[in-house]
């Protein structure tokens, strides 16, 4: 197995390994801007199932789940030098709400194969929990359907969910190509008390299951805050996530503002400084759990975007830290290559209205729609000016609730009806235009990575 030594990822043999590779977000864990529906997954999955009904729902999303990741995939990563990928999953393969506790043993069939798959690529696997029961943060990519964190207010959804890790740990303690666990995606813990010693119970379960395998531990508030960390564990790695503020949606150019903050180079190195200062301070591995520009299509923009990104690299190498990309594969803002053909032929004028309305968080720019939101903007100002909500303020709250909630769940039934009175060859058509050899590859993206990593 991968270990820990000091500051490094060692080999069994003792070489030093650099995690370098992708996150396969939009897979295990569907995001709406990574293929194409509003709001979380678990309001999307059921309102296709509204009207294709279970069985026809189930062949859709399990063609989905086959065609969006295959050994040509695998072969695509390893050919560009990586050796490792990030596996989002959520608990809902793997357990339900109706009969908690009990573990679904069908559910591992996909993680088991996309594991298979890359290990015979000499590709490690990380397993991300990306959704936990009762949701672990405040968005939609926790599967949340709220705004409120409910994980730490419920010892019932942590119970569950040490429970799920034992099952995991137990069923990949002796899989070598597994470079271990990531057990908590950006948690939110508003009041940082409940996180730490949830840590540090979780652990105590886990290696009583798998003594061997590396815990990646993300810190509070998306990855950005150690301090909860009450002691150091052996054998882990604790992750750090790095956006670069001028790579988002709303990023301006770079070098140059965005939001009133000057962006460039000098200002990358600063933020990773900053975030990695716990692992430095402890001696333990730099490892960037998730990271990477929004493209916008803009060839100029764009352009922009790859030095962003191509800077980043350049600072990880120069610090040794490991690295995760985020994200492989989706219908067009951020993946190495996106999906084409009839998902988005019948999809496409659906995701632009999306883009229009600024109603998926990680594609909006917070200026659609100015007309309706900026008088509410105002008017939370002036009569409520001590508001200041966890964990982003009072601005990104408001966009959160009434265009990233109100307005994405609205949307559902005309994603979902999209799907009306498609025979079971369309709705595999549509399922297939996530295969590699459907896709359109982002070969500026691709040739840059590529640079890095055999450089």
């Amino acid at each position: 197995m991968l270990h820990v030594s000091g500051s490094q990822l060692r080999a069994p043999d003792g070489t030093p390994v650099r995690l370098r590779g992708v996150g396969l977000g939009g897979w295990l864990n569907m995001e709406n801007f990574i293929t194409g529906y509003p709001a979380d997954e678990s309001s999307m999955r059921a309102a296709v199932r509204d009207v294709l009904g279970e069985d026809r729902a189930e062949l859709f999303f399990d063609r989905l789940l086959t065609s969006f990741f295959t050994d040509s995939d695998a072969a695509l990563l390893a050919g560009l030098g990586m050796n490792c990928v990030r596996i989002p999953v959520n608990y809902r393969h793997l357990e339900s709400d109706e009969r908690p506790f009990e573990i679904v043993e069908r559910g591992f069939r996909h993680l088991d194969r996309v594991i298979g798959l890359l290990g015979a690529h000499g590709i490690y696997s990380v397993i991300d929990l990306h959704a936990l029961p009762g949701s672990q943060n405040q968005h939609w990519h926790s599967d949340n359907p709220t705004h409120v964190a409910a994980f730490w207010r419920h010892r019932h959804f942590q119970d569950r969910v040490v429970n799920l890790w034992e099952a995991i740990a137990d069923r990949y303690r002796d899989h070598p190509w597994v470079a271990g666990y990531n057990p908590v995606n950006e948690p939110g813990d508003p009041s940082g008390k409940v996180v730490g010693p949830f840590y540090d119970r979780l652990v105590k379960a886990v290696r009583a299951a798998d003594p061997r395998h590396v815990l990646f531990l993300d810190g509070n508030t998306y990855a950005t805050d150690f301090t909860v960390f009450r002691e150091m564990y052996e054998n882990t790695v604790f992750v750090c996530h790095d956006y670069a503020l001028a790579g988002f949606a709303h990023g301006g150019p770079y070098p140059g503002y965005t939001r009133g903050e000057w962006c460039d180079r000098a200002q990358l190195e600063e933020a990773f400084a900053r975030r990695s200062r716990f692992q430095r301070e402890t001696g333990t591995p730099l490892w960037v759990g998730e990271f990477g520009p929004v493209y916008t299509g803009d060839p100029t923009v764009d352009e922009q975007r790859y030095r962003i990104l191509r800077d980043q690299l350049e600072i990880y190498d120069a610090h040794d830290a490991g690295w995760s990309l985020w994200t492989y594969k989706d219908v067009g803002l951020q993946g190495l290559v996106c999906a084409a053909g009839p998902y988005l032929d019948r999809f496409g004028p659906f995701i632009a209205k999306k883009r229009r309305l600024g109603v998926d968080r990680w594609g909006s720019t917070m200026e659609e729609t100015a007309e309706v939101l900026a008088p509410l903007h105002r008017l939370l100002a002036e009569e409520a000016p001590g508001w200041k909500p966890y964990p982003w303020g009072a601005r990104y709250q408001t966009d959160d609730l009434v265009r990233h909630i109100l307005l994405a769940q609205a949307l559902l039934p005309e994603y979902a009806g999209l799907f009306r009175g498609l025979g079971d060859d369309e709705l595999t058509a549509l399922a297939d235009s996530f295969l590699l050899e459907r896709c359109v590859r982002r070969e500026p993206l691709l040739d840059l990575l590529a640079a890095n990593l055999r450089g």
